[in-house]
């Protein structure tokens, strides 16, 4: 006796799983970029949490409380110099949109210089400051929040080294999906910007 056999029609057959569904909204690399500062925003928060219990909580006297002092006046100068990296961001950004390809290279160079400067100042500052965070619970949280952002800026620089690198090798076009190298750590830096203008604020003014 024969077996029966059944034709499968030829368009019922899968021989690769079907392509994920993407949003036309938004694409994969910004997506896991906003997912990622989210999760950072957390993390300093829980820093932030840690700042004020100490100084509202544990602290009854004047804060920084003696002997600590701060150099405002170098923390000023050094955040004006990486919100300014911030414009040369957008500007480099702006620029690949335009197909101007030496206004995005320049941008990039620009924000790396300026990004590289604010992180030697902030070291510089360490060697100088007189203290150290193994004095007292203020040196350790002034430590770790600003410690905690000066490495966010190492990452970020990491991504602009590849950036600037990618621009000159002309890897970058006008097109949005062309030039996310230079978008995903636009957004990465804006973030490391806005988050140390909240650590100067919380630490420095306040």
């Amino acid at each position: 006796m024969e077996s029966a056999s059944v034709a499968v029609p030829a368009e019922e057959h899968h021989p690769h799983p079907p392509e994920a569904n993407q949003s036309s909204r938004i694409d994969r690399q910004t997506l896991g970029i906003l997912l990622f500062i989210v999760s950072e925003v957390m993390l300093f928060g829980a820093f932030f949490a840690s700042y004020f219990f100490l100084r509202v909580v544990a602290n009854d006297g004047p804060w920084p409380p003696h002997p600590f002092e701060l150099p405002v006046a170098v923390a000023g100068m050094n955040t004006a110099i990486l919100v300014s990296s911030s414009f040369t961001m957008h500007w480099a950004l702006e620029s690949i949109r335009k197909n101007n390809r030496r206004g995005m290279q320049t941008g990039l160079a620009l924000t790396f210089l300026l990004g590289a400067t604010f992180l030697f100042i902030q070291l510089n500052e360490y060697v100088h400051i007189g203290f150290s965070a193994r004095d007292g619970s203020f040196g350790s949280i002034f430590y770790g929040l600003t410690g905690l952002h000066g490495a966010h800026v190492f990452v970020g620089l990491t991504l602009l080294t590849f950036a600037n690198i990618r621009a000159w090798r002309g890897h970058f076009g006008k097109d949005a999906k062309d030039h996310l190298g230079v978008e995903v750590p636009g957004i990465y830096w804006h973030f490391v910007d806005v988050m140390w203008i909240v650590v100067f604020t919380t630490v420095y003014i306040l």
